[in-house]
């Protein structure tokens, strides 16, 4: 049981390193502004008749 735990604490520690030193990754969640996607195909269309 402790090999497991031990195993999850070095992986966890191992993706925290590797996204910290990963240059851009934004951990903030989802973002609701300016800088969205483009509106949906089905928006377009419906728009257009």
């Amino acid at each position: 049981m402790w090999k497991l735990i031990l195993g999850f604490i070095v992986f966890a520690a191992a993706a925290l390193f590797m996204l910290s030193k990963g240059g851009n990754v934004d951990m903030g969640g989802e973002k609701h502004g300016i800088e969205t996607h483009e509106p949906a195909p089905g928006a377009a269309s419906a728009a257009s008749h």
